[in-house]
């Protein structure tokens, strides 16, 4: 179960890091891939808002804001 759980982890960081690289890259369609029917945490959801404003890009701005928040 340990190794389950290690490796759903994993894919948690490893698909983060590739939301990161998109809004950073200005990728919008790699984004409304990866955000296909996903939630996230309040804080990252806010610190991938926070990285797109620093770039102005509204258009992944709106796609972020969209993400619906866990729990």
């Amino acid at each position: 179960m340990t190794s389950e759980k290690t490796d759903q982890q994993n894919h948690s960081i490893a698909h983060y890091s590739a939301l990161k690289t998109a809004v950073a890259n200005g990728e919008e369609s790699l984004l409304k891939t990866l955000l296909a029917n996903q939630t996230m945490q309040p804080l990252e959801k806010s610190y991938l808002i926070d990285l797109a404003k620093l770039d102005n890009n509204q258009s992944i701005i709106n796609l972020l804001e969209a993400v619906p928040v866990e729990g």
